[in-house]
């Protein structure tokens, strides 16, 4: 009987899908990355469900949207309750660890007490790494709670854990969750630390169209960004190495994506948390076992897509909580239905619903409700952007009266995806029009973008 494949997610922390090169990045720094989308599977069109660290969080853990978890902000621990994937994985024979950042716990501290542990048998963590480490100084807690200093810039930190891990588990399948911080900002000094002599390396290089146009914090931290994104790729191909070395690579799924984006402060006051591509949408690959030349995916595929995929390749049972479904029949090119559409729910920022189809994007708004509400009964419409003309959301057509019937025919598929999600029944408003012959040239979210602007009517 053939063994069942181990399994390793690398999870990155704030990182846009532009950073690879098989996404036009020109900077090289995602060589390895770029190697397994290529040779294995890429997940194109990428999407978290919640661009919110702890939310995103439990939703790939669980494979169930945030206002089913529980967890719709930061500080919200997972419930105990639900199965996670170590728990499916851990009944399925498998060993099951987790290395990093969790963020998933009571409280801002590292130590994580084991009925808050998603059911992962070796630990190796830290609630919330960026509080209890600093790019060279990592401390993360073990099985019995106690502080563990580990040497290194913190992402090589990280991955020689997991590297010992992998050693020292390969005779039985594992399932090996790997979390890294990076490359999200480090909170006490707002700075986006990489190693030691890459910030200069990065210095002046190639900026994305939306950030150009933007501005925010990007000229101030797009350096070290592309430094600690680089050092995350060596670390992947560490990884990859090691599967060689223990002749485990023929007998390993590795999947690699990131909970959510960055804007750099151009989209609002801090760095993600809003329906723009930079917030949602995130790199996304596969390799091994039942991967391997499985091309580009172009369908939508959601944060929540993915538990159901990784337990689909190993065999086991997906459980009936899980609302994403498996990729796999799409890396086999079996003419799978798929949603037309990824549903993304936003929160602390505000309250949010939004909804990317392969042209649009739609978000809408609850007004009067806080960053921290579940959901809300009445929304507003907010954004509209045509992708098909306008990939780095510049142009915001909400407003926009010839767009009337695209926006009414999102409003409804929007509500449907929250009906399969279900929350309460709400409704959306229609945006106020602009005066015919105009639209907003930018964001409107604070003041710089709101001046209208001349344009031609469709044809």
């Amino acid at each position: 009987m053939a063994r069942q494949p181990n399994m390793i997610v690398f999870f990155t922390d704030q990182q846009r899908w532009d950073t690879t090169g098989v996404h036009g990045n020109p900077m090289g720094l995602t060589p390895n990355f770029d190697r397994i989308a290529c040779e294995g599977t890429h997940v194109y069109n990428s999407f978290t469900c919640q661009p919110v660290c702890g939310p995103a969080r439990s939703c790939l853990q669980t494979g169930m949207y945030a206002t089913n978890t529980g967890s719709v902000t930061n500080g919200i621990p997972l419930n105990p309750d639900l199965a996670t994937m170590a728990q499916v994985f851990g009944g399925g024979g498998y060993q099951t660890g987790y290395i990093g950042k969790w963020h998933l716990g009571p409280g801002r501290g590292g130590a994580v007490a084991p009925e808050h542990r998603g059911g992962y048998d070796y630990w190796l963590a830290s609630n919330v790494l960026e509080f209890t480490s600093n790019a060279y100084q990592t401390e993360m807690y073990d099985n019995d709670g106690k502080a563990v200093q580990l040497p290194g810039y913190r992402v090589d930190a990280l991955t020689d854990a997991a590297i010992r891990y992998i050693d020292g588990h390969a005779e039985e399948p594992f399932f090996l969750f790997l979390s890294y911080i990076e490359p999200h900002f480090q909170n006490h000094n707002d700075d986006y630390p990489p190693p030691i002599g890459y910030r200069e390396a990065y210095t002046s290089g190639w900026i994305p169209p939306d950030l150009q146009a933007l501005g925010g914090t990007t000229h101030q931290h797009i350096a070290g960004y592309y430094g600690m994104c680089k050092r995350l790729d060596e670390a992947l191909g560490r990884l990859l190495d090691t599967l060689i070395s223990l002749r485990l690579d023929e007998d390993t799924i590795v999947l690699f994506t990131s909970d959510h984006g960055c804007h750099f402060k151009t989209r609002n006051s801090e760095y993600k948390r809003s329906c723009h591509e930079s917030s949602i949408r995130v790199p996304t690959a596969l390799c091994g076992p039942g991967f391997e030349g499985g091309g580009r995916i172009r369908e939508l595929v959601s944060l929540v897509d993915l538990p159901p995929t990784l337990l689909d390749a190993a065999g086991l049972a997906i459980p009936e909580q899980m609302e994403g479904r498996s990729i796999l029949p799409l890396t086999r090119g079996e003419n799978e239905a798929w949603p037309a559409e990824a549903f993304v729910q936003i929160s602390e920022s505000q309250c949010a619903r939004c909804i990317r189809t392969e042209r649009w994007k739609y978000s809408v708004d609850a007004p009067g409700e806080t960053g921290n509400s579940a959901g809300a009964g009445r929304y507003v419409e907010e954004f509209l952007y045509d992708l098909q003309s306008d990939p780095y959301e510049l142009c915001n057509l909400v407003a926009s009266a010839a767009h009337r019937q695209v926006r009414a025919d999102l409003r409804e598929r929007l509500l449907a995806r929250m009906a399969e999600a279900s929350e309460p029944s709400a409704v959306i408003e229609p945006a106020a029009e602009a005066p015919s012959g105009q639209r907003h040239a930018g964001d409107d979210i604070d003041g710089r973008y709101s001046a209208y602007t001349e344009f031609p009517e469709p044809r």
